[in-house]
């Protein structure tokens, strides 16, 4: 069978970053990543429901945007790798920071918790993209890092 070029999708990669890009400030800690991403999240919300949500940064750990992968129930949700590092790859990004809140308030990651960000961070390997963190927000303002805790 012959293909035609019109019988083929193309594809094409485009990112349009805003301008501010280079004025935000660079994530240095997991202080100011928590600030920045809990402001993400919906507050109505999250003391009910889990959200999974990635910050995307560039090699000056300047925020470049950030994905909602996804809404879930009570105690767990959604975060499909090939879309993240879909995303990190389309955006340029050089490292990227994954977070999810648990409602109940309870910071002591799961053992799910710790199998997805080890298989994330193992994605992030094969496109030298370093994950720098992964953050557990809770609805009290407080949050678990996994990088502060010799985690990653």
């Amino acid at each position: 069978m012959q293909y035609k070029e019109s019988t083929i999708t193309e594809m094409e990669i485009l990112y349009k970053p805003s301008s501010h890009v280079l004025t935000r400030p660079n994530i240095t800690s997991s202080a100011e990543a928590n600030k920045v991403i809990r402001a993400l999240f919906n507050q109505n919300s999250i003391a009910c429901q889990e959200e999974f949500i990635i910050l995307y940064l560039n090699q000056g750990n300047k925020p470049t945007g950030f994905y909602k992968m996804g809404k879930g129930g009570i105690s767990s949700t959604v975060a499909d790798i090939r879309l993240i590092m879909g995303a990190a790859l389309k955006s340029l990004s050089t490292s990227l920071i994954i977070s999810h809140n648990h409602p109940s308030g309870n910071l002591t990651p799961s053992k799910a918790d710790l199998n997805l960000t080890k298989q994330i961070k193992e994605a992030c390997k094969i496109f030298d993209i370093q994950l720098i963190d992964h953050l557990i927000i809770s609805p009290l303002e407080e949050y678990y890092s996994f990088s502060d805790d010799g985690v990653l």
